[in-house]
């Protein structure tokens, strides 16, 4: 028995990283899932990997009329929609504020924010009907403290993921169709190197070095990893989590907690010596 036998899916996203290992590890649990993204190769790899209970779907997660295709096939083929995965990402503008790029700005709120919207707006009604369902919106530990991401514009857009997660929560609750949000920490996929400039075949080839650099951002003495992040998905989805709305679960091994302890001692080694104690 699979965490969601029977359930079907819709992840955005999902060419790569975060998105394509949750789509494999639903599959894995027993459901079925509908995956979108804009790299119509990769998707059509990863489809024939998962293979009968994935579908790939090539669709802009920003675009309405994109979204309204992706739900009609989606109830063509499976009639129903019991969990959404608002997935889709990318880097956005790094720099000063007094150096933000208007067209920059208004593309990442539009990645990051208006295809969250877009994928609630559309699956709402659905799970309304149903009277269940189960969507997920990926935030960030950008979106809780600045400095924990190369772009303030990023935390900006996953703090407002994460308030219209619980804004939404409110009103769909009551229909019994559960919102909720996680916030990813230092999880090895290409989107640093990206934001970093790196084009984006070579920056998810990259991801061992990322996870080298990300080893020691937490007190758990390694990277996260796309697994980390799929796992707490898919425990969302499922009916195990049936009395869990309108919650933001942060998945950072601890980098919100505070200063690593060996850092902090390490730091109090050299003010005990510049006090000669």
């Amino acid at each position: 028995m699979g965490m969601i036998d029977g359930k079907v899916a819709i992840i955005t996203g999902a060419t790569s990283g975060i998105g394509a290992r949750t789509a494999e590890l639903f599959v894995e649990e027993g459901g079925s899932v509908v995956f979108t993204g804009r790299r119509e190769a990769e998707g059509k790899a990863l489809a024939a990997k998962l293979g009968a209970q994935a579908r790939f779907i090539r669709a802009d997660a920003t675009l309405e009329a994109d979204w309204q295709r992706v739900i009609e096939q989606t109830m063509q083929v499976h009639g129903r929609v019991d969990c959404l995965f608002n997935n889709a990402g990318g880097p956005s503008p790094t720099g000063s504020i007094a150096s933000i790029p208007v067209d920059g700005f208004d593309a990442a709120m539009a990645l990051l924010v208006r295809s969250v919207m877009l994928g609630m707006k559309h699956a709402a009604p659905i799970m309304m009907r149903q009277r269940a369902g189960s969507i997920v919106n990926n935030g960030s530990i950008a979106a809780h403290l600045a400095g924990y991401s190369t772009s303030m514009i990023y935390g900006a857009a996953k703090a407002a993921v994460n308030h219209l997660t619980r804004c939404v929560a409110m009103e769909l609750g009551e229909h019994n169709v559960r919102v909720n949000s996680v916030s990813p920490g230092p999880i090895a996929t290409g989107i640093l190197a990206k934001a970093l400039g790196m084009e984006t075949t070579k920056a998810e080839d990259a991801t061992p070095k990322i996870a080298q650099i990300y080893a020691k951002a937490s007190p758990i003495p390694r990277s996260g990893i796309p697994d980390d992040i799929a796992q707490c998905v898919l425990w969302l989805a499922s009916d195990r989590s049936t009395y869990v709305n309108a919650t933001d679960i942060v998945i950072d091994g601890g980098v919100l907690g505070g200063r690593n302890f060996t850092q902090h001692h390490e730091g109090l080694k050299h003010v005990r010596a510049a006090l000669g104690i």
